[in-house]
């Protein structure tokens, strides 16, 4: 009896002691939160709304800005570099602020309504007067290595507030990156060529025609 009392003594310190290692073995392998990078980047549009502008929405003068769609390689907070045309790296040390597709239609929100007549709506928002919608794909919103160059390209679709397509159109622009490709090199030319698009799709909202 005596002996057996002596294990179960034994036994208790024993069972807390591997408890407490599993513990100690256990926070060596979580990390609560990803280190964070050296920088974020976001979109500055060229073409702004001055402030205290007003407009007001005529019949047919709405226009619906929805998010792009894009492909997995693109919709990430990572910043994509194609280094050939089956392979993609990453730029380390470097993230967008938002995932690009997001970045990119307040984008062209804001030079949309900087530049044209349209009251400019996103797909969250409600348009009384059944004005336009402007959707389509962002293809391509990278650095391009074998031209050392960012490069934007985006299929536009606009259509009627029936879903009847109007018109649609590939928009492209690059920038050169530079010598390098790093963290401190990859943000003004992606800015610089999103920017161009955004001004051409402009242009061919407003030169569309109900």
């Amino acid at each position: 009896m005596m002996k057996e009392m002596r294990t179960m003594i034994h036994a208790k310190p024993l069972g807390a002691m591997t408890a407490l290692a599993a513990a100690i073995l256990l926070s060596g392998c979580v990390s609560i939160g990803g280190k964070p990078p050296a920088q974020l980047l976001t979109l500055d549009a060229v073409q702004k709304v001055p402030a205290g502008a007003a407009r007001v929405s005529g019949d047919g003068r709405t226009l619906i800005v929805a998010d792009p769609e894009a492909p997995k390689m693109l919709d990430t907070i990572r910043v994509p570099v194609q280094t050939s045309p089956t392979s993609v790296a990453y730029v380390v040390k470097v993230q967008w602020a938002d995932t690009p597709r997001h970045l990119f239609r307040r984008l062209l929100a804001e030079t949309i309504s900087a530049t044209t007549d349209r009251v400019v709506l996103d797909s969250g928002q409600f348009s009384g007067d059944g004005g336009q919608r402007l959707s389509g794909e962002l293809v391509a919103f990278q650095i391009d290595e074998p031209s050392n160059s960012a490069i934007v390209t985006y299929d536009a679709v606009l259509t009627t507030p029936a879903g009847v397509a109007l018109a649609r159109q590939r928009f492209t622009a690059s920038a050169p990156v530079g010598a390098k490709i790093d963290a401190t090199t990859v943000g003004v030319p992606l800015n610089s060529a999103a920017n161009k698009v955004a001004t051409d799709v402009a242009a061919w909202v407003a030169a569309v025609k109900d």
